[in-house]
């Protein structure tokens, strides 16, 4: 049987095929800024002080940084972004990116946002997934107790409870309105408590298919082993699993910690293992098709291709509903469009919410672009192939 699809992910008229020459353009001078580290943090800073100073620089960072990774400021700003994706296969996942105060008022409203992506979700094949942080719907700090085993004043088991009931009102809405939701992945000193109660929600709301995903960050040496776990759980248990793999997102956060606290980091030692857990599970979801739903949440464009090969040799059709890949918005477009060129599900994760209150989101994203080796210079590659090769279009038809 073949099992290498014929995907080229170097193919720049249809990675960037939805973009006009000034788009291209645009583009082009963002990530020629955001190629430079120190651009990146200066611009960063500026920003950040611009806000706290309110200063009116609103229109400024929706035509540059937030305009770039952002659908817009409420649900529906995002429907151009939603439109825009669609018309090439693309799927949108709507992300309220903007960080809880840690009030009670605040875990309500954003409860009640992410319900409002729900509705939106129902019946609209576009939008294949709803998500949402736990860390927006309670406190990290009582999660943190709670994991290392730590008595809860009354005050706090009222707060954890109110937090449970959060995340069970999400899911079961999700399965009410037949819409995926994913679980965003968080740090490992209260992650087993999300893990808990993700698994909860599967166990009520998986019967028949996925509807609660739960994350597994592969930067983890131990989270190879609990995607393993959760599977024979939900083999014993009769349901399904909902999976979907990332490398990680707070890698300097758990070596820092690990080393403040004296404990073992829990993160790979180098990115090859890293990579190599994330291809494994991978394999083993793909091994157990029937049990696990996937979502590959990737902008590694081997693991990507690693994928295709393994559904071709499982006999995984290109649309099948229980594998989706995944990247940011804004970002490896040459592997999200290319991929749906090709036929695979892909849903691009797409934040909004006010600009002022989803810049800390922005500031990490341009911090990750910059730090992962290579990412932001490819895309600047990408670019200008695709400008180079629109040029010489034109001068041949000239």
């Amino acid at each position: 049987m073949n099992t290498k699809p014929n995907i080229s992910f170097e193919n720049t008229e249809i990675a960037f095929a939805s973009r006009t020459d000034v788009e291209l353009k645009k583009m082009y001078l963002f990530f020629a800024a955001m190629d430079k580290n120190w651009a990146v943090k200066l611009g960063t800073n500026l920003s950040a002080i611009a806000f706290k100073l309110k200063l009116p620089v609103k229109g400024i960072m929706k035509k540059t940084i937030f305009g770039h990774f952002c659908g817009g400021e409420s649900v529906e700003d995002c429907s151009k972004s939603i439109k825009e994706l669609q018309e090439f296969g693309i799927g949108t996942i709507l992300d309220y990116s903007v960080e809880g105060t840690g009030t009670e008022k605040s875990y309500d409203f954003t409860r009640n946002q992410i319900l409002r992506t729900i509705k939106r979700s129902a019946g609209a094949s576009e939008i294949p997934f709803s998500v949402f942080k736990v860390t927006g719907l309670g406190s990290y700090k009582i999660m943190t107790k709670v994991q290392a085993g730590e008595k809860l004043n009354a005050k706090e088991q009222e707060a954890f409870g109110r937090l449970k009931d959060r995340v069970d009102t999400l899911c079961r809405a999700a399965h009410e309105n037949d819409v995926r939701i994913m679980i965003d992945g968080e740090e490992s000193w209260f992650q087993g408590v999300i893990d808990d109660m993700a698994y909860e929600a599967m166990e009520k709301y998986n019967k028949e298919k996925a509807i609660v995903y739960n994350t597994f960050q592969m930067y983890r040496k131990d989270m190879l082993g609990l995607l393993k776990q959760a599977h024979q759980e939900a083999e014993l248990k009769g349901y399904h699993v909902g999976a979907k793999l990332v490398r990680g997102a707070y890698m300097e956060k758990e070596r820092e910690r690990a080393e403040d606290r004296g404990y073992p980091s829990p993160i790979h030692d180098t990115k090859e293992d890293t990579d190599n857990a994330y291809n494994d599970a991978l394999k083993f979801s793909m091994e157990n098709k029937d049990r696990i739903y996937l979502v590959s949440g990737s902008h590694n464009e081997l693991s990507n291709i690693i994928l295709t090969e393994l559904m071709n040799l499982h006999g995984v059709s290109a649309n099948d509903k229980r594998v989706f890949f995944s990247q940011l918005y804004g970002m490896s477009d040459n592997i999200s469009y290319n991929l749906a060129f090709a036929g695979y599900n892909v849903a691009k994760y797409v934040p909004y919410g006010p600009v002022e209150s989803v810049m800390p989101y922005l500031y990490r994203r341009a911090s990750e672009n910059t730090s992962v080796a290579g990412q932001s210079s490819r895309e600047f590659d990408l670019i200008k192939n695709e400008m180079a090769r629109r040029a010489s279009l034109k001068k041949t038809i000239i």
